[in-house]
């Protein structure tokens, strides 16, 4: 299945998502945006219904494009991904260097 930017920017606004997300973070939001919607619970079962259908679709749509996205394993995109990191690497074991 694929999809173009319209129909993945529409999923990650239907789900209340930024403009970046984590795996963690959909599955969250789905969650959160389940629980709100669901038929069960919602007073209104027929809204809250057509809801859960496009939550549905909408998380599995985000979920997809996540499995099938190409990951960057270069050193600087994975500095890039965990500033953190690089700044304890450079602090830490370099700190008493010089003195």
């Amino acid at each position: 299945m694929g999809a173009n930017f319209e129909e993945i920017d529409e999923a990650r606004k239907l789900l209340g998502l930024g403009g970046q997300a984590t795996l963690k973070q959909i599955k969250q939001a789905y969650r959160r945006m389940a629980i709100r919607h669901h038929p069960d619970k919602a007073e209104n079962g027929a809204q809250a219904e057509e809801m859960m259908k496009k939550l549905n679709a909408a998380y599995e749509l985000l979920i997809d494009y996540c499995a099938n996205f190409s990951y960057s394993f270069r050193e600087e995109d994975v500095a890039r991904a965990y500033p953190y990191d690089a700044y304890l690497r450079k602090y830490r074991h370099g700190w008493f260097e010089g003195i």
